[in-house]
């Protein structure tokens, strides 16, 4: 089943590449090198694009917060709690620890179009999120319902510009280990405080004891314009290969006062915690405004369900989860003059799992908290 595991992976693996490479770059060749304004009007050009990036070195932080108890009668079960802390820069990280030098290696064979100093933002983001069953007080592995699992990570991503300005890329490398006590310790800790049952079966999850991982994807984001200043919509086609190998296409919208740049809302590229922290840089002017969106994957591997390679007590084939996943959200975000950011959102997916107790629809509640300076 490991070897199996492994083909699907470096099957997908191989797709991705040609998806994002040579298709893509055929997109970029017979679409970007042609004049703009044979594709928009002066005016929705002048909207559409990115403000230029100011003479000083913004920067801004972020700190996230989901849970399953944030969205009204949902349970302690599935994707039940996450926490990351986020920063982002124009300029890239000098630590020697960074990760944005395999990034930058990883970027030069994926594909995406050589365009020079193409960077815009650099971000890195450290956190851990977890998954139970449904019955958290069972201290056995319990066979019929989704295992125990966690991840605590460190990612980085890189914003490239596109040649034409409604096209942008985005790219991450993600590094962590699957299976620490970090993550059940915390969500016994907070439990107990609050008087509630504790999560019994943490030792049965997935590589449990500790288990290295990582994860690469690529996505290609296009700005689809309005004739309202108001209003924004974009498509994401994004691949990853790693503990989730998937491909996805997402549709995003906000609606309201907005003042950011485009390509720093991008909640369709998210994965559970991973991500889904938008990165704020450019104009710092007050924002409000709802979004809304929603993202289709196509699932070849999902570590949280089928294990890596160490045999765990609860672990899933491929036959008997999901490998079409529909994900959608809704959420506010208020963004004061000073830079500070708070924002709100619902997010859920359809089932990942075919059969037993785990068959069910998933959806968790997110707060963040973040400051542009």
């Amino acid at each position: 089943m490991k070897m199996v595991k492994f083909a699907a992976i470096l099957a997908t693996e191989l797709a991705m590449g040609w998806i994002s490479g040579e298709a893509f770059a055929t997109a970029e060749v017979s679409l970007e090198t042609q004049p703009v304004e044979v594709f928009y009007g002066v005016a929705e050009l002048a909207q559409m694009q990115a403000p230029p990036l100011n003479s000083t070195n913004d920067q801004s932080w972020s700190f996230s917060f989901d849970n399953d108890a944030l969205v009204p009668g949902s349970r302690d079960q599935d994707y039940t709690y996450g926490v990351s802390a986020s920063v982002s820069s124009e300029t890239p990280p000098q630590s020697r620890w960074s990760l944005n030098t395999p990034l930058q290696w990883f970027d030069s064979h994926s594909g995406i179009p050589t365009l020079g100093n193409s960077v815009r933002t650099y971000s890195t983001e450290i956190g851990l999120y977890g998954f139970t069953p449904e019955d958290i007080t069972r201290s056995d592995a319990n066979l019929d319902d989704r295992p125990y699992a966690s991840l605590l990570y460190v990612s980085h991503s890189r914003e490239h510009a596109g040649a034409r300005p409604d096209i942008a890329w985005r790219s991450t490398f993600t590094v962590g280990v699957l299976g620490l006590d970090i993550v059940g310790d915390l969500q016994n800790a907070a439990h107990s405080t609050l008087d509630i049952d504790k999560a019994r079966g943490w030792r049965h999850q997935i590589s449990a004891g500790g288990e290295p991982t990582a994860r690469y994807s690529v996505a290609r984001q296009r700005l689809w314009t309005s004739s309202y200043s108001n209003i924004e919509i974009k498509t994401s086609l994004q691949g990853s290969v790693g503990y989730l190998t998937e491909l996805s296409y997402g549709v995003s919208l906000r609606i309201g006062r907005i003042a950011t740049r485009w390509q720093s809302f991008n909640p369709e590229l998210a994965n559970y915690r991973e991500h889904s922290v938008p990165v704020f840089l450019g104009r710092g002017h007050r924002e409000s405004y709802f979004s809304a969106g929603m993202a289709v994957k196509a699932r070849a591997y999902n570590v949280f369900l089928q294990g890596q390679f160490r045999d765990s007590a609860v672990e899933y084939s491929s036959g008997d989860v999901n490998h079409g996943i529909v994900e959608a959200w809704a959420g506010y975000t208020h963004i004061f003059a000073s830079g500070y950011r708070v924002s709100y959102t619902v997010r859920g997916h359809s089932s990942e799992l075919k059969s037993g107790a785990g068959d069910r629809n998933v959806l968790w509640g997110g707060l963040t908290i973040a400051k542009n300076y």
